[in-house]
């Protein structure tokens, strides 16, 4: 009987894995459908548009068919479609219209750049919400709870860009700690990184302070609490664990929003990263790393999805029963 139940939560578990992955295929198609769409749809000709980003100002006929045939606009959308979505999965993203050089070489000159600039955000988003969350409900209703919750409001309420312009100038032209000209160390990612993960964690803060406190008055915390544990051995031992999961969901879908968020923090730092490769391709109208981008960002935020369903699956089994 124990063999029976234990093959059949494997079972479900296998069951629902694969269902959140084809959903993850799903969404990927999707979004990649919409990104190719940035180029055929867009207002205006695009054949006239890349000329013109070659820097070519009387433009004759001949060019415009030959630009056209080039790019396979004479296709019908879907074999234009199924052309760019080849070249994709092969790696190839396209040229960019203002250089010339193939997009996928761009992309990888400055997505070190931005990978640790974004990791090391991401890492101290984590540990700052997860410290302020626990500091709150410790004390709740103290002074560090009542600050903490002006943090969090704050930080909803403005942009990000508020926080790293008044970093910029009061903490690396002020106080001279960071740069102004980035090189793309560890060093110099520390402010921007910061200002991110500021922003970050202040809606990640209030959902785990919220997933916290309600854990502390259910019913296995009563029974923690009759049995003798101390306040900080129920919050840290029983209430954390049985929080994670939002707080990962959480995480797991703000993954697009902090690539997408990217670009005017590291314009404001001038951070040699994908960001500022964006805000010159949109000034350019440079659709073809505009769709790049965009589409690295979806695939992101569709991967951290799927590995956050993953892991959820695997923490709680109740997930892998199916819906009816």
């Amino acid at each position: 009987m124990i063999g029976t139940i234990r093959t059949s939560g494997r079972g479900g578990m296998v069951a629902a894995a694969l269902a959140r992955t084809a959903q993850a295929v799903l969404t990927a198609l999707a979004a990649s459908v919409i990104v190719w769409a940035l180029l055929p749809l867009a207002p205006g000709d695009v054949a006239t548009r890349v000329l013109l980003a070659r820097g070519v100002q009387e433009i004759s006929a001949a060019e415009l068919d030959a630009t056209r045939a080039e790019l396979g606009l004479n296709d019908p959308l879907p074999v234009q479609f199924l052309h760019w979505i080849g070249r994709v999965v092969q790696g190839d993203l396209g040229q960019s219209f203002t250089s010339q050089a193939p997009v996928t070489q761009e992309i990888l000159e400055r997505l070190p750049a931005t990978l640790i600039l974004l990791g090391l955000a991401l890492a101290l988003s984590i540990l700052l919400s997860l410290l302020l969350a626990l500091i709150a409900v410790g004390y709740r209703d103290g002074w560090p709870d009542r600050a903490i919750r002006l943090y969090t409001q704050i930080g909803a309420a403005l942009p990000t860009f508020v926080f790293a312009l008044l970093a910029l100038t009061f903490i690396v032209v002020g106080l001279q700690m960071g740069r102004v000209l980035s090189d793309a160390s560890w060093r110099a990612a520390l402010v921007p990184a910061f200002i991110i993960g500021l922003d970050r964690a202040a809606g990640w803060t209030q959902l785990l302070r919220a997933g916290l406190l309600e854990a502390m008055s259910s019913g296995y915390a009563e029974v923690a609490r009759a049995r003798g544990a101390s306040r900080r051995r129920i919050l840290l031992r029983h209430t954390l664990p049985n929080t994670a999961l939002p707080f990962l969901t959480a995480i797991g879908v703000s993954i697009g929003a902090l690539i997408g968020g990217a670009p005017l923090i590291e314009a404001i730092f001038t951070w040699p990263g994908l960001g500022a490769y964006l805000l010159e391709a949109l000034s350019a109208r440079n659709y073809p790393v505009i769709q790049a981008y965009v589409l690295i960002a979806a695939l992101s935020y569709v991967t951290a999805a799927l590995l956050v369903d993953l892991i959820a699956l695997a923490l709680d089994p109740r997930l892998r029963e199916p819906r009816s």
